[in-house]
């Protein structure tokens, strides 16, 4: 059930029976040429719509904006930072928790909201109700190996494929990263804002356009290029995450709330 289509009543008539909530968090930032800006919405936003046709849990409207910093810097992307997106969502879960709610499910589309989302669980926690994190792109690479893949690879793209197939720019799929050594040539760009030393990953973070002038980083996972991403594979993928996270919902709901400090 979506939120934004119920009126008060049926939200007090819903937590006679449940406090449980999804809330959908994505971003708004560059994933290469052949995808579009808000790729990290529109995934979550296409698995919660399987959710809803399978479930009578409360799915929020998604929110747009996420913590992207290493990503401002190609036009259109917009960050509100780790600080900005918790202070929102914690001004929205309160806003929940007040009204009765206390199972709440953050349907996660960018790995960049992770350190936020975490903050606001352990706010919630010590309030007496629990946070549980849905990473989509993690869970469906765990749930099927062959579908693990980076940011603007073949996972990705299948996904946004699920949504409209004509969102991808066809043209550009075989472009390639154009990663470059940035720090060094001793250090050679690994994973995100990882360099290589003698076999091991060191983080430096800085703005990825530094790296690729494309923005698309998948190039630590061999088998995640977007020339194999197809309709087919993101619908097979986003609803079996769906189905998923309707048979989690069902036994996190009954969880034992954790009691307050």
């Amino acid at each position: 059930m979506y939120l934004s289509e119920m009126n008060y009543l049926q939200v007090e008539n819903y937590l006679k029976e449940k406090d449980t909530i999804i809330i959908p968090v994505g971003s708004l930032e560059n994933h290469g040429k052949h995808m579009p800006l808000g790729t990290d919405t529109l995934i979550p936003d296409k698995i919660a719509s399987y959710i809803n046709s399978r479930s009578d849990v409360l799915i929020a409207p998604a929110i747009n904006y996420g913590a992207t910093d290493d990503l401002v810097g190609f036009p259109g992307t917009i960050s509100i930072g780790t600080e900005g997106l918790i202070q929102l969502l914690k001004s929205i879960c309160d806003q929940f928790y007040h009204y009765g709610f206390r199972h709440f499910m953050i349907l996660n589309g960018h790995g960049g909201n992770s350190a936020a989302i975490n903050t606001v669980g352990m706010h919630l926690y010590r309030k007496g109700a629990y946070l549980a994190v849905l990473n989509w792109w993690l869970m469906a690479g765990q749930i099927n190996p062959a579908w693990a893949g980076g940011h603007g690879g073949g996972e990705e793209t299948a996904g946004v494929m699920a949504v409209n197939p004509d969102l991808i720019k066809t043209e550009y799929l075989e472009l390639g990263e154009g990663i470059q050594n940035d720090v060094s040539e001793e250090l050679p760009s690994g994973a995100w804002t990882n360099v290589v030393y003698k076999n091991v990953n060191v983080v430096i973070p800085r703005e990825i356009r530094s790296i690729t002038d494309n923005g698309w980083l998948s190039h630590s996972f061999k088998n995640d290029p977007p020339t194999k991403a197809t309709a087919e594979w993101g619908k097979e993928m986003l609803e079996t995450v769906a189905d998923y996270i309707v048979d989690f919902e069902k036994v996190f709901s009954k969880t034992k709330l954790p009691e307050k400090p």
